[in-house]
């Protein structure tokens, strides 16, 4: 077997593996939903790629996925410029973002969920700005707020009582548009009351903001409980992609 055929017969497998995978997620999405008494399609799945080479988001993209979800920005970055040639990919920066970052992020991101700043929110709004002017984009950056359900500063997350003061500042952006909330559930926890309290906060949202109609909450071990409460989004990476190949850097 020659080093061509080899590499082309691994990515047969990885297809395949992808593939199965796909198909067993969208079916616990899809009983999660109806065990809650919501529509399926209420719930999209973001493949979180992260670490994962752009040859697996090739393989995804065949099996009709198009949204992706990256939390290093210079990985992302390289991605969305090797991809480039896939029409109507759209990329999620899902991590914590520092400001010096903004500006980078702003020319390839369809959404940032992890805004738990204001003053990351005028960097990414200054940033959209440049890169609209620039033709990088012709789009407002959607943002979802990232909030704090356990109070731990080194995972991100605006505090709840700081939460309309946030919203209000996006929700006056030019180049911003509130989508909505993010959050991650307490480290070695019960997630069922973090995900209960995330959605009396996305209530109150958007009894003052409409439009901020996105939830995204959820990962591989936690979706059904996430849909329960009320997800529109659920990040998953393991679930799909299996372990990482990577573990550091």
């Amino acid at each position: 077997m020659t080093a061509e055929s080899g590499t082309a017969a691994a990515e047969s497998v990885r297809a395949t593996e992808l593939s199965r995978a796909l198909a067993e997620l969208t079916e616990r999405i899809e009983s999660a939903s109806r065990a809650a008494g919501r529509d399926p399609g209420e719930t999209t799945l973001l493949p979180v790629t992260k670490f994962f080479p752009a040859s697996d988001v090739e393989h995804l993209y065949a099996l009709g996925r198009r949204e992706f979800g990256e939390s290093r920005e210079q990985e992302a970055a390289a991605k969305a410029a090797d991809l480039q040639r896939l029409s109507g990919v759209r990329w999620h920066m899902i991590g914590r973002l520092q400001r010096n970052k903004a500006k980078s992020v702003a020319r390839w991101a369809h959404a940032v969920h992890s805004v738990d700043s204001e003053r990351l929110a005028a960097a990414l709004d200054s940033g959209t700005a440049a890169a609209r002017e620039a033709g990088q984009r012709d789009t407002p950056l959607r943002v979802l707020l990232q909030v704090s359900l356990d109070s731990d500063p080194t995972r991100g997350g605006v505090a709840p009582d700081d939460l309309p003061r946030l919203a209000e500042q996006v929700a006056q952006t030019e180049h911003l548009r509130l989508a909505g909330l993010m959050a991650i559930p307490p480290l070695d926890a019960d997630p069922e009351p973090a995900f209960a309290r995330l959605a009396e906060l996305h209530a109150r949202l958007r009894a003052d903001h409409p439009e901020a109609t996105e939830l995204s909450a959820g990962m591989s071990g936690d979706l059904e409980i996430a849909i329960r409460h009320g997800s529109t989004c659920v990040r998953v990476g393991t679930a799909l992609m299996g372990a990482r190949p990577i573990t550091s850097g």
